[in-house]
């Protein structure tokens, strides 16, 4: 009888464990499929007053959320109809000024608060370095970073420090604009890797099968495909988002992703290696940590993490297509531009 009572909790205990950390594959790896929202308040990087405190407080946390609540109240308040016109030569930021602003607040979803491991609200994505900031980067990239910010050119997003003196214009044509606005990739590193929080759109889906991890971003529907125990694609042979591949290390899909083109999400080189692993906290969560390594552009590597909580929202189009309407109107009026400068300094006849 005793045997038996110790086998039944043997098996009540297991069950729990596997009912806590989520379902399971038929092969016994866990089961990472669903919708996942990983908006959040906590940044990429630490505000530097924070220094290395790594978390807030509950007091903080709850401070955070409602302070930013309210300020997305105040912004989503009717506007006044005989407000005046905002002032000429607006930057495009919202504040007391009364500039017009790129977005209604109603189409911005950052997140209603912090995110929590470990039982502490983090103060930032990036874990190391220490003090949660990016390691400084190489001479080389910094150098060809100060050239770029004298040319003025806009921050694109991809690889910025190919750029030089004889680079074309930021208005000259289309494939100098940012791959986001192209609708090539989407904006900020939100396909990944590392895969990051931005303004909106945060939806991950992921669908898993023995030999192959898809993870689906809802921002201009980018979808990455890690080939289980495999090996990578040559050298030669460059992507978008890199070529990924994975395998498991316990509980853990370790995804191991090189082989970037010259215009990657994340502001770095074609030279860019990522891990990412992802982890079930729960039937819920995951855990994404994730180390970058690109010797071209930062002097060390540097690791963030962060949670995926599951969603029951869905995916929805993310209606963005390559040669949209905006791109005749923004050369349109550079060439425009081009005309008025140059008519002011022509002599007169």
């Amino acid at each position: 009888m005793r045997t038996r009572l110790l086998i039944a909790a043997t098996v009540f205990a297991a069950t729990a464990v596997a009912q806590k950390s989520g379902p399971r594959t038929a092969d016994g790896h866990p089961d990472l499929s669903g919708m996942y929202d990983i908006a959040t308040l906590t940044p990429l990087t630490r505000p530097g007053f924070l220094g290395e405190r790594m978390s807030l407080t509950d007091a903080e946390a709850k401070a955070l959320a409602e302070s930013t609540a309210a300020k997305n109240a105040k912004l989503n308040e009717p506007s006044d109809p005989n407000r005046p016109p905002p002032p000429a030569g607006g930057d495009g930021s919202e504040g007391p000024a009364g500039n017009v602003g790129g977005y209604n607040t109603l189409w911005v979803d950052s997140g209603t608060g912090a995110f929590k491991i470990d039982g502490q609200w983090r103060t930032s994505i990036v874990i190391d370095p220490p003090n949660g900031r990016l390691p400084p980067m190489t001479p080389a990239a910094l150098k060809i970073g100060a050239a770029r910010g004298k040319m003025n050119r806009p921050n694109r997003g991809d690889a910025w420090w190919m750029a030089d003196s004889s680079s074309p214009g930021p208005y000259d044509d289309p494939e100098v604009r940012p791959t986001a606005e192209r609708c090539l990739l989407g904006f900020g590193v939100s396909a990944g890797p590392p895969a990051l929080p931005v303004m909106y759109n945060n939806l991950k889906q992921i669908v898993q099968t023995k030999d192959k991890v898809m993870i689906l971003n809802e921002m201009v529907h980018d979808a990455r495909v890690i080939r289980m125990n495999s090996k990578h694609e040559p050298p030669e042979i460059r992507r978008w988002l890199g070529d990924s591949i994975g395998h498991w290390e316990g509980d853990t899909l370790v995804v191991d992703t090189t082989n970037f083109n010259d215009q990657p999400a994340l502001s770095a080189s074609r030279n860019m290696h990522v891990i990412e692993r992802f982890t079930r906290v729960d039937a819920k969560t995951l855990r994404y940590k994730f180390t970058v390594d690109d010797p071209t552009v930062w002097t060390k590597p540097w690791t963030g993490e962060m949670v995926w909580p599951a969603t029951d929202a869905r995916i929805y189009e993310y209606a963005c297509h390559e040669g949209n309407y905006s791109f005749a109107g923004i050369l349109r009026g550079a060439r425009r531009l081009e005309a008025e400068a140059a008519a002011k300094t022509a002599p007169r006849k």
